[in-house]
């Protein structure tokens, strides 16, 4: 499969993923794929199912919207926003992470790396209570 394909097909599989369709996985990555974000560091599609598993475990209506793909030769790279709400603390709002994707397709069109890039500490941490707080004044100060 062309990695132009792969890539659309990649974006296609995560705008439409379900906690169903999580089992799926196998049929866009390699058995010994990595993965990396912020918070993980694994490799196997087993983990990898897990870790988006955890995902609807955790939060409320997750739902990635892609807005960017870039292919060349064998790697491509993604924008994204990740759109969910919180299950224990503010409900009602909707709360947005936005970041980017680097994957790399092997001669099958499987993905053979993973890996997600977005600030943590921006993106997530400034959101929560009582650390959101503590965050939003670490960065005032750091850029002062």
């Amino acid at each position: 499969m062309n990695p132009r394909q792969a890539t659309q097909n990649l974006a296609t599989f995560f705008e439409t993923l379900t906690p169903q369709s999580v089992a799926q996985l196998h049929t866009l990555y390699d058995a010994q794929a990595k993965f990396k974000d912020p918070f993980n560091e694994v490799q196997g599609l087993a983990e990898i199912e897990r870790i988006f598993r955890h995902m609807y475990v955790a939060l409320d209506r997750p739902h990635f919207l892609i807005a960017t793909q870039l292919v060349d030769g064998s790697q491509a790279f993604l924008t994204w926003e990740f759109r969910f709400h919180f299950k224990r603390f503010d409900t009602a709002t909707l709360q947005t992470v936005r970041g980017g994707s680097h994957v790399v397709f092997n001669e099958s069109g499987l993905v053979t790396l993973h890996r997600d890039y977005w600030d943590a500490a921006e993106e997530l941490y400034e959101k929560l209570p009582l650390v959101g707080g503590a965050m939003r004044w670490l960065k005032k100060r750091a850029n002062t």
